[in-house]
């Protein structure tokens, strides 16, 4: 099915794979650069590294929109996975704006993807909320550092999508009131609370969060000034910088995108005294559930290593950022760097 006379513009970054074949996302937006590439990649090896997978980091973009027609978007991710058959230590799974089929689309042309469709015997990680369900239990965990409780918490989510909606249903089960969400089109803010389920079936039919029948509509960039305690990026990068950071009124940050915070921010917040979970701890529920699928694993097991990883983890990076004083993305980078480097040692070649 392959068709090389599509007009066809992708990267690929490997990063590592000191501890195996790298495992990454395929993202899909017009917008997509080698640097941002770059970037993702290197934030896979230290996500991986810290949830001790035996898997590197890589990452890979199509430049193009995800709103295409079906089937011409079906031509261009086989076309991209083609092109890509013989990068043997890199092995794709789903990210913005790819899916289970995408997955499947390219198990079929090179046999080497992960987040496959249940039919395919695949866990299929978006449909069950396996980053979303690792974010709320760094949420969870993160309550021990906070002077707020989760029941009754303010939730505020930019982005609405696998990660946004599975984050909010579970942490509304927990007594969290989500109170705005916001979306590439608008902004959502109702203070006594959205209906998580409501909202996500209106995405689910192709709407868009102004489409919620109830609130207050809003521009996309108000959702930085919503009074809330717990603030989830879960979109693009490079959300909060030193330019709109101060506006933001939240006691925590969970990171539920790949670098949506530039360094600017997270040390303003960190000086304000705002809790921020870093993307490579708090949202690697994916990746592991991904890991799991490779080696043959059931989607109970991905869901009990995905708990047991990220509680450890964020435990253990907020008990050291907490003991010498630093950011917890330095004590996790510490952590994760290091678990990296022993990897290499045992290898004749490079440095991190």
């Amino acid at each position: 099915m392959y068709q090389p006379h599509l007009a066809l513009k992708g990267v690929l970054v490997v990063d590592n794979v000191s501890t195996g074949p790298s495992i990454g996302g395929l993202r899909m937006a017009t917008d997509a650069s080698a640097v941002e590439c770059f970037r993702l990649a290197r934030a896979m090896t230290l996500k991986n590294a810290m949830a001790g997978l035996p898997h590197g980091g890589g990452k890979s973009v199509l430049c193009a929109d995800p709103q295409m027609d079906p089937k011409k978007k079906e031509l261009l991710v086989r076309a991209f996975a083609h092109a890509l058959r013989n990068e043997t230590d890199y092995i794709f799974g789903p990210d913005m704006g790819t899916n289970e089929n995408c997955m499947a689309w390219i198990k079929d042309e090179i046999g080497r993807s992960v987040g496959l469709p249940l039919g395919l015997g695949g866990i299929p990680l978006d449909e069950i909320g396996a980053t979303g369900y690792g974010l709320y239990h760094a949420i969870e965990v993160a309550m021990e550092y906070c002077d707020f409780d989760l029941d009754g918490a303010r939730l505020v989510v930019q982005g609405f999508g696998a990660v946004g909606s599975h984050v909010s249903r579970f942490l509304s089960q927990k007594g969290v009131i989500l109170v705005g969400v916001g979306d590439s089109k608008a902004t959502i803010h109702d203070p006594n609370g959205i209906d998580v389920e409501e909202l996500s079936r209106i995405k689910a039919g192709g709407g868009s969060v102004s489409d919620y029948p109830r609130g207050n509509k809003l521009e996309s960039e108000a959702l930085i000034d919503l009074d809330c305690d717990i603030w989830v990026p879960a979109a693009r990068p490079d959300i909060l910088h030193k330019d709109n950071v101060h506006r933001l009124k939240a006691k925590l940050v969970a990171q539920g995108a790949n670098i949506p915070l530039t360094a600017d921010a997270e040390q303003y917040l960190h000086a304000k005294g705002v809790l921020n979970l870093p993307d490579f701890v708090a949202n690697a529920g994916g990746v592991i559930c991904a890991a799991v699928e490779y080696r043959g694993g059931s989607q109970a097991t991905a869901m009990e290593e995905i708990r047991d990883k990220i509680n450890a983890n964020v435990r253990t990076m907020l008990e050291e950022a907490k003991r010498k004083n630093v950011l917890p993305r330095e004590a996790a980078l510490g952590l994760a760097r290091h678990r990296v480097m022993t990897a290499m040692a045992l290898k004749r070649w490079g440095i991190f």
